[in-house]
């Protein structure tokens, strides 16, 4: 195949911003020529060029944080149906959530997850190990250049996947050498909660009291002894879905590559407060719950200041039908993988913090983070996985044009500018103006170490 120039964009990496162009060839970028190129002056036989002039060009998201529903939970969504509303995102990788059925806590479990992802993802694919009691040795064996870390789920709700004594956490901290990621809510004080507020309504607990049975009390409680552990032990630790200001208190600011304890947060805590779950019908509502206006505004501010350190979705899709009922019978989680990029583009727009800072929390932090090889970032011999987004399209989010399974999403309503026109996955274009090509060209991704 001919190389391809995307010519003439806004070009966005390393921390700057300027009129450029990207060559890819064979699926690696081979150039980033700066300023405007005469397209007349171009072989065309030789090349393929796009036009960007207007457009913005971005490394490809990396999402750090979905959960896709492979196996064992497909009337919801699946690792085909997902990758595809990931690219239509900008979403160019993503790694996937042990909590499916089986989980993924056994080595042939996880190698049944990338094989089907082989045969069905539309995007570049890994996927954690869930850390038990019992399967530590198991995952201490794995080669670490293969996935990106093991999940800790310090709260329930996550079926057999609950890891919160402190024997197990502390040998998991003491011994892992790779990044732990941990869900981070305290199951007692979430037990307490719901002993409480069943004793005030015993006909069922009102969906909107979400946030008083999942506390900020709980959520501080497990971070707190998270980042405690990881302090004591040195381990290499990622918090993730940050949802309240008392939280931040843990986190530093300054170079992520400097840092071995990190946060995550989610669009849905910059976007929503505890009054949308009851507003929506339960369509906002996930673990940990949505918190206040005024922490809604401190994430934003640590995202801006560095506090936050990426910006990941926990895509989790339901059926629309399992969303309703009351604060423990609705289903907790929400489809976000296709807006997340032009959410957090309008956010900038807005002055909530700069577009140079949406680059670096959607796909540098997390590439430094996860030691990935040779992606998130524009840079010469990186894989090209780019995407071309227009500023100035105006345009509503909708049912209509969720490419998710369960069909829809709590962003319905939501006023944007920021439009994905093109996602090119390791050099080949996969979306191209709403429609896929059918010509994608995933890998499971790979993990220096």
């Amino acid at each position: 195949m001919r190389p391809t120039i995307l010519a003439n964009g806004l070009v966005f990496s390393d921390g700057y911003r300027m009129i450029g162009s990207v060559v890819i060839d064979n699926g690696i970028i081979r150039d980033i020529p700066m300023g405007y190129l005469n397209l007349a002056t171009i072989d065309r036989k030789n090349y393929n060029v796009v036009n960007c002039s207007g457009k913005m060009i971005l490394p490809g998201v990396i999402d750090e944080h979905v959960h896709f529903r492979e196996p064992g939970l497909t009337e919801k969504g699946n690792i085909n149906s997902e990758s595809h509303a990931a690219l239509a995102g900008g979403v160019t990788t993503f790694f996937d959530m042990p909590n499916t059925n089986p989980a993924t806590t056994t080595v042939e479990a996880w190698e049944n997850k990338m094989e089907r992802a082989s045969e069905m993802s539309a995007i570049n694919y890994a996927f954690y190990m869930g850390a038990t009691a019992s399967n530590l040795r198991e995952i201490f064996a794995m080669d670490p250049t293969r996935y990106p870390g093991v999940k800790v789920f310090m709260g329930s709700s996550t079926g057999n996947l609950l890891l919160d004594n402190d024997a197990s956490m502390h040998r998991l901290f003491s011994d892992y050498k790779g990044v732990i990621s941990v869900h981070a809510e305290c199951n007692s004080i979430i037990d307490q909660n719901v002993r409480r507020l069943n004793a005030l309504y015993p006909d069922g607990i009102p969906l909107r009291l979400h946030h008083e049975v999942r506390s900020r009390e709980a959520c501080v409680e497990a971070t707190r002894r998270a980042i405690g552990m990881a302090r004591e032990t040195g381990a290499r630790l990622h918090v993730m879905h940050i949802s309240t200001a008392d939280e931040l208190r843990f986190f530093k600011e300054g170079d992520v590559a400097l840092k071995r304890i990190t946060a995550e947060t989610c669009p849905h805590y910059l976007m929503f407060t505890s009054d949308s779950v009851e507003q929506t019908g339960g369509l906002t509502k996930c673990n940990p719950a949505i918190k206040s206006d005024d922490d809604r505004r401190a994430l934003i501010k640590a995202v801006a200041d560095g506090r936050i350190n990426t910006v990941a979705t926990d895509h989790a899709p339901h059926q629309r039908l399992n969303k309703s009922g009351n604060a423990l019978t609705a289903a907790s989680g929400m489809p976000s993988v296709q807006f997340s990029l032009p959410i957090m583009l309008q956010m900038a727009r807005k002055g909530y913090f700069s577009y140079e800072t949406v680059v670096k929390c959607l796909c540098h932090n997390p590439a430094e983070i996860f030691n990935i090889d040779r992606r998130g970032a524009l840079r010469h011999n990186y894989w090209a996985d780019i995407v071309v987004v227009n500023p100035d399209t105006e345009y509503e989010i909708t049912d209509e044009i969720v490419c998710s399974r369960c069909g829809w999403t709590p962003y319905a309503g939501t006023r944007l500018s920021f439009s994905v026109e093109q996602t090119w996955v390791n050099g080949v274009l996969a979306y191209n103006k709403g429609h896929f090509t059918d010509q994608q060209n995933p890998m499971p991704v790979r993990f220096n170490v």
